[in-house]
């Protein structure tokens, strides 16, 4: 996985959700997202980063809940999920 991607995921969130308080920096990569040991994001803050992602990578969002709750779950965990969805429409 890049690190320059997992930066501008940083980013995204912290852009899109308004984290006005905390830097890229703050979030590590394997910090839980939704967890309240995490960074304590709700279902709210779900959709609209799912939607800023979908946006900003370009290719929708699968169905599966439990595997986007699994694709959501961390930095690392989003980046790797983009770099396969990424590479699937390269290889398409």
């Amino acid at each position: 996985m890049t690190d320059n991607l997992k930066q501008q995921l940083k980013a995204l969130i912290i852009d899109k959700l308004g984290l006005e308080d905390i830097t890229p920096a703050d979030i590590g990569d394997d910090t839980a997202l939704f967890a309240d040991d995490g960074l304590g994001l709700d279902s709210v803050d779900a959709l609209e980063l799912g939607l800023a992602i979908q946006k900003a990578y370009n290719f929708p969002m699968e169905n599966d809940a439990q595997t986007l709750r699994d694709h959501f779950y961390s930095v690392n965990t989003l980046a790797a999920w983009i770099e396969t969805k990424q590479g699937q429409a390269h290889a398409g």
